[in-house]
């Protein structure tokens, strides 16, 4: 069975100022006020937007732990040194784990993104891509911290620490820009957390739930595993037999990969007068790293997204 296309519904100003002129008055200035009877105009947004079916998104949000106490010569360079980790991890995405990617190119992927200096949110099209996505960019970061990129550059601002956390929920789009609980969530998880971690709604811990019977599944999972995902179903198979897939590979390994994985319900908050439970994720990925210089450059680095820290929220 085919699937929908999933779309971010796009609000258009016009239409809706159109449904407001229809069956509203843009301007009252009687004597008297009366609270008008707004029935039609409810049922005519509702209609136009279809709020019930609306598409959820995975939001990545990242964010640079403490960014305003760096000097001001760090300060400034940070915004381009985040630049270049994004635009390394897309790379790695694309060419490294290209049955999940096969969908996005690199102008897609930086047009879902919102930046905002030192970190901003990605969105993507499940809770998969954005947690492929996140472990990249953490391999990116600590090539960073261990002065295999940009060395000197690493000596003059200083180490890098992030959290980061992974939303799944309703988007929609109006004038170009983003808005929707899913990154509204983001926000608020990301805010409340000051240990550095790699945190997740509920929605997405449910999202691996059901679809690979949680996520402590990925240090044995394949990308044969992934494909039967219903999410997958329609992804073209030549990208697994062809292609590159580092995280999840062929073969089920514990020695390359993701090799551990733990996840922990530590509280809730929250937002917009509703109540979010959250998960703490830790994995440790063990990878390859490449020399863009020289490929024959190799180096097995293993790096720890998020930590174990349980300390509530």
């Amino acid at each position: 069975m085919k699937q929908q296309k999933r779309e971010i519904k796009k609000l258009d100003f016009d239409k809706i100022l159109e449904i407001l002129r229809k069956e509203d008055k843009e301007s009252v200035y009687e004597k008297t006020n009366m609270v008008p009877d707004s029935d039609q105009l409810y049922e005519a947004l509702s209609s136009y937007i279809d709020p019930k079916n609306l598409w959820r998104k995975s939001v990545l949000g990242i964010d640079i732990y403490r960014y305003g106490l760096f000097k001001h010569l760090e300060q400034t360079m940070i915004p381009s040194l985040f630049k270049i980790f994004f635009i390394k991890t897309i790379k790695l995405c694309l060419q490294s784990n290209q049955f999940i990617f096969q969908l996005y190119d690199t102008k897609k992927i930086e047009q879902s993104f919102i930046s905002t200096g030192d970190g901003g949110f990605l969105i993507l099209d499940s809770p998969m891509h954005s947690l492929i996505f996140v472990i990249n960019f953490e391999i990116v970061v600590r090539a960073y911290n261990s002065y295999h990129l940009f060395p000197k550059l690493r000596k003059i601002i200083g180490a890098i620490s992030l959290r980061y956390a992974i939303t799944y929920d309703t988007l929609f789009s109006f004038d170009n820009n983003f808005y929707g609980s899913a990154i509204i969530n983001n926000a608020r998880i990301l805010e409340k957390d000051s240990l550095n971690r790699c945190l997740l709604d509920e929605n997405t811990y449910n999202w691996f739930l059901t679809n690979i019977d949680g996520i402590e599944n990925l240090q044995v999972y394949t990308i044969y595993d992934v494909a039967n995902i219903y999410h997958f179903q329609d992804y073209d198979h030549k990208f697994i037999e062809e292609g590159e897939n580092e995280i999840l590979g062929l073969k089920s390994s514990r020695n390359n990969g993701i090799i551990n994985s733990d996840i922990l319900k530590i509280g809730h908050i929250l937002s917009k007068e509703m109540s979010l439970n959250i998960y703490n994720l830790h994995l440790q990925v063990s990878l390859n790293i490449t020399s863009d210089a020289s490929v024959d450059k190799k180096r097995l680095i293993t790096i720890s997204l998020g930590n174990l820290n349980t300390t509530g929220i």
